[in-house]
């Protein structure tokens, strides 16, 4: 049997009212209308038992807007990117807001297909941590509708942003560390073009600098931020000295995913490897294998993101269109 959805017209008749009067009781002017608190309580409790839903569609005609936002990332299983989401998630459920979300597996040509299906549904906004290495579609694009980009900027964008400082806490840590490993430094880093890997990589080249450590080309290897690429990049890595490698930064936490999966496999985790990585996860503190990490404040990224976009959907001129968050060291090395 195909379903039907409640109507007010059919909580009208149910009720044994006009729709007219059925409609101001569902939109809460009842009472100011005075319309009687019988009949008010009557239609409230069937359009309860009848599990009856406004429409967002005419809620939109009479608003000139979808009550929804899109945010778009490239991997929804990346600790950091979920727990961004789940914390905008939360201040979109509290505002009334529709989160939409869709996800681009570092693809470009995947990120174009995800926007443009936002904008198709009128979403009043996107957030978007684009693996593009121009803003020049979401300049165009801002033109339409209000667009924050974070966590990336693409080609120096202008664009409003909010990012976490990826290089002064990184300066600070591996300057640290450097002081107890001056012979031996390795930088796994994501894909060399987009920002993060630039910004980490600076940190790094910086916090070396700091310790009187002279970078050597070799210590800096770049692939993809998948699980999968720390893998295989750490393999070869173990492969080309014949030995684990004595200290390591990652520039992610997926990354560093699948360093520690090579070394489970590989029986690595009780070597004294000194591993560091840019992000943080409750789970390290719980491994065998200790781990100095960077800790971006996600609950706080989501906020800025959420504040900024709201002030340009109602069109008021923020403060400050482009912020930049600080992170903090979480220290296990001692």
């Amino acid at each position: 049997m195909k379903t039907r959805r409640v109507t007010i017209k059919d909580i009208a008749e149910m009720a044994g009212v006009s729709k007219a009067t059925a409609s101001l009781v569902l939109s809460g002017r009842g009472k100011e209308m005075r319309v009687a608190q019988e009949t008010r309580q009557r239609v409230l409790t069937i359009a309860r038992e009848q599990h009856y839903q406004p429409s967002i569609h005419a809620r939109s005609l009479r608003d000139n807007r979808s009550h929804t936002i899109g945010l778009v990332v490239p991997e929804m299983t990346n600790y950091g990117f979920a727990v961004f989401s789940h914390e905008l998630e939360m201040l979109c459920r509290e505002a009334g807001v529709q989160l939409l979300i869709a996800c681009t597996d570092e693809n470009p040509a995947q990120e174009s297909i995800a926007v443009n299906n936002m904008v198709a549904r009128q979403v009043d906004g996107l957030i978007i941590a684009s693996c593009l290495h121009s803003d020049a579609d979401y300049r165009k694009l801002s033109q339409q509708l209000p667009i924050v980009l974070f966590d990336r900027c693409p080609g120096k964008s202008d664009l409003p942003l909010v990012m976490t400082d990826s290089i002064t806490p990184t300066v600070d840590l591996i300057s640290r560390i450097a002081q107890k490993h001056r012979d031996e430094f390795w930088f796994l880093g994501g894909q060399p073009r987009l920002s993060p890997t630039q910004d980490r990589l600076a940190g790094f080249t910086q916090g070396l600098i700091k310790a009187g450590v002279e970078l050597r080309p070799e210590w800096v290897i770049n692939g993809s931020f998948h699980p999968s690429s720390g893998y295989e990049m750490f393999a070869a890595l173990c492969a080309r000295l014949g030995r684990p490698p004595k200290a390591v930064f990652t520039a992610a936490c997926g990354l560093l995913e699948g360093v520690l999966r090579y070394m489970s496999q590989h029986h690595l985790l009780a070597s004294d490897i000194h591993l560091a990585s840019f992000d943080d996860h409750y789970l390290y503190d719980s491994l065998s294998v200790r781990i100095d990490t960077i800790q971006q404040d996600n609950k706080l990224l989501a906020w800025h993101c959420f504040e900024l976009l709201n002030q340009l959907i109602n069109g008021e001129t923020p403060q400050s269109r482009q912020r930049c968050l600080p992170a903090t060291l979480q220290l296990r090395f001692r």
